[in-house]
């Protein structure tokens, strides 16, 4: 583990000592938490832009796609008796 420090306002930390006061925790653990949450969705927004830019360059490359019609038709066929596969891509 490594150890670092963080400093945060006088205001901030008294609202993290009172949200780990509310938890039943410590203010260490609450800090934690929320460094993991957001290391999580930031990682998450940044794995969703290198696919879109993955799939921007590939039809760039190769001009296969589906229209939002074609999408829209197959979502619309989710959850029901009739629902489809993932339509095949074309030019």
């Amino acid at each position: 583990m490594m150890a670092t420090s963080v400093k945060i306002d006088d205001e901030l930390k008294s609202r993290v000592q009172h949200l780990a006061d509310a938890r039943h925790r410590s203010a260490h653990w609450v800090m934690c938490e929320a460094i993991r949450d957001y290391v999580e969705r930031e990682e998450a927004k940044e794995l969703f832009k290198q696919e879109a830019l993955a799939a921007w360059t590939a039809y760039k490359e190769t001009g296969r796609h589906l229209t939002g019609d074609e999408v829209r038709d197959w979502l619309n066929t989710w959850g029901t008796d009739n629902e489809t596969s993932l339509p095949a891509c074309h030019e």
